[in-house]
């Protein structure tokens, strides 16, 4: 899919970019973790998935919880993806946007904001106990002491330890992952945009916080995402229309060359007037080809005076 352009090729004000992250950052964790935590309905939901997931035969995250921990480095290696790197990666993801692809920014910058926001929903009307508070499974946060996560000891009286269904890691890895396979140059970081929400996947399945339905959620809400934020682009689109950048080629004496302008929509053509070459002569309709009147335009003249 491809992000709808929003405005102009300029970059936003840089204060107010981290102002408007961070201030819509505070209210979603905000509203994460007030809405109420009802522990007998998410574990009531917890084994509702896990019945529907036997079901369907892919209720796999005993087995992989259980083979990860067994591996000591890879696990405490999945604990800190899944605890810090997720962060990291999207405020990476949405630098880079900023600095190198400005044009797509807002967009995909407000795709980001609406799948978070709808997240929200699904907290609040889906509660549901992550894997690992079930029986059986093993916190590996906990148990390998890890640090940085809302599940250790020492942060999970202050976040609301039922808000696993979307799953945000995978939300905010797959809009990582597609901004990233769509417009990075380079083929090494296309695929790493296409491996990065599979690692994701298997991190959060393997530390016991997600449930493949849960990530299942999280890819169901990246699409409403999209589909509001291009509802609203289009919308805004038509109240207020954009200056949008066009580049056209001109052919010279001197060869092609470009040549930038913008354009009002329903309005005139903006932008510095095109000269001529130096050593030009322009054939003008009312003069003859050296440039001077034609004869009748002298006559006409002479009649005058």
């Amino acid at each position: 899919m491809s992000m709808p352009l929003l405005g102009t090729r300029s970059r936003p004000w840089l204060w107010g970019e981290l102002l408007l992250i961070g201030v819509g950052y505070w209210v979603y964790s905000l509203i994460r973790n007030a809405v109420p935590g009802r522990a007998d309905v998410a574990f009531a939901n917890a084994h509702t998935v896990l019945r529907i997931e036997g079901d369907l035969g892919i209720g796999v995250e005993l087995h992989v919880n259980h083979a990860a921990d067994g591996v000591s480095w890879l696990i405490v290696g999945m604990d800190y993806f899944y605890s810090v790197l997720w962060v990291i990666v999207t405020i990476g993801v949405l630098v880079w946007l900023y600095v190198r692809h400005a044009e797509y920014y807002r967009a995909v910058r407000w795709t980001l904001f609406a799948t978070t926001m709808l997240a929200l929903v699904g907290f609040y009307f889906l509660p549901l106990a992550p894997p690992r508070l079930m029986p059986g499974f093993v916190d590996t946060v906990v148990a390998h002491h890890t640090w940085g996560s809302l599940a250790s000891a020492n942060v999970a009286s202050l976040a609301n330890q039922y808000a696993a269904m979307p799953s945000m890691h995978i939300g905010w890895s797959l809009w990582s992952g597609i901004a990233v396979l769509l417009y990075a140059q380079r083929r090494w970081a296309r695929v790493l945009g296409l491996l990065y929400p599979l690692a994701t996947l298997v991190a959060v399945v393997s530390t016991g916080n997600h449930y493949l339905l849960d990530a299942a959620g999280g890819a169901l809400t990246l699409a409403c995402g999209y589909a509001l934020q291009h509802f609203l682009t289009a919308r805004m689109r038509v109240r207020h229309p954009a200056r949008r950048p066009i580049m056209a080629f001109e052919l010279g004496t001197d060869g092609p060359r470009a040549v930038g302008h913008s354009r009002r929509a329903g309005g005139r053509r903006k932008g510095p007037r095109r000269m001529p070459p130096r050593g030009h002569r322009v054939h003008h309709p009312a003069r003859g080809r050296n440039g001077c009147h034609s004869p009748a335009r002298r006559g006409a003249r002479r009649r005058r005076a």
